[in-house]
């Protein structure tokens, strides 16, 4: 098999999705193309109501051990689960990481901002843990383990180092939930001692929502259990200019699935597509975060960022400034 970064084009599982993912998706198809990227894709058609993932869908994901997705749309109400909790757990992509930072050209209320969020993917209240006891009453259960909150702090901590990151921030509300944030906190706290040279400080969840709306510069690198990641991400996003141009992945072991960073708004309106108006800004920047993840570096420096149009006309904007 090719190794990483020694020119063999590589294969990509590509899983279009729902709403505007065909477009945005198609997007970075079109920009690969132009830039002759050493990647070939293996495209699935995969949608959220369906019941599970395709078992052809996780082989050729095992077997090509990188994904680009759109989004793909969760159903709300019983019945359906979630088929990117799904994915997540099948492939034990335990971290998922968003970028959120200003970007030339995106006037935003707040300057400075550079914040990586880096959330615990597997467990916590996503472990999907719920029953009815008697008509009337769910109960839902929150899973927190040593295991995984270490292994997500190492992760942070790993990743703040080996970025020249100053900071790590651990989110929690371990004064309501004593155990289960306690546990997630002492696990952070344990891996820091390991990394003297980053700051560790940690925030309440609720006073962070706050801190982020009002000076979001102050935070670098954030580390979170499952749910408050996808609460913080999506905010820091929105704060930094928008969920339709922030990257991001889920990065397992052996694996890992690039997307849109926030997933509000990933699939779109109906209007949205039909105007052809999906930004594929934030795509095209997970697809340069997947050529680093490849070892092709080179390719996903040539990625441009544009600033406004229909998916097109910045999908060839993108194509024009590669020459």
């Amino acid at each position: 098999m090719p190794r990483p970064g020694d020119g063999a084009p590589r294969a990509v599982t590509l899983l279009p999705g729902d709403g505007i993912g065909p477009l945005v998706t198609g997007a970075v198809e079109q920009v690969m193309e132009a830039m002759h990227a050493p990647v070939y894709f293996e495209k699935y058609d995969v949608h959220g109501d369906m019941t599970t993932v395709p078992a052809e869908v996780l082989e050729s994901i095992r077997r090509n051990k990188v994904c680009l997705k759109g989004g793909l749309r969760t159903p709300v109400g019983g019945g359906v689960s979630s088929l990117n909790v799904q994915l997540r757990k099948e492939l034990d992509l335990y971290a998922s990481l968003v970028n959120c930072f200003n970007m030339v050209g995106v006037p935003t209320r707040h300057e400075n901002v550079d914040i990586v969020v880096i959330r615990e993917n597997t467990e916590g209240e996503y472990a999907g843990l719920e029953h009815e006891v008697v008509p009337g009453v769910v109960e839902s259960l929150k899973v927190i383990t040593k295991f995984c909150s270490e292994r997500i702090a190492k992760y942070a901590f790993e990743y703040a180092y080996l970025n020249n990151r100053k900071k790590v921030t651990a989110v929690h509300k371990a004064n309501i939930m004593k155990l289960a944030d306690g546990l997630f906190l002492e696990s952070c706290r344990n891996i820091a001692t390991k990394y003297p040279g980053i700051k560790y400080n940690e925030i309440i969840v609720d006073n962070c929502c706050m801190q982020l709306v009002s000076k979001p510069e102050q935070f670098d690198v954030m580390v979170t259990p499952n749910l408050y990641g996808n609460l913080v991400a999506n905010t820091a996003a929105g704060i930094a200019g928008g969920t339709g141009i922030m990257p991001g992945g889920n990065v397992g072991q052996g694996h890992a699935i690039f997307e849109q960073g926030a997933s509000a708004g990933n699939v779109g309106t109906e209007k949205q597509v039909a105007q052809n108006k999906a930004n594929p800004v934030a795509l095209l920047l997970s697809s340069a975060m997947m050529l680093r993840h490849l070892q092709f570096p080179s390719f996903a420096d040539r990625l441009e960022t544009p600033s406004s149009g229909s998916t097109q006309e910045v999908t060839d904007a993108v194509i024009a400034a590669l020459d």
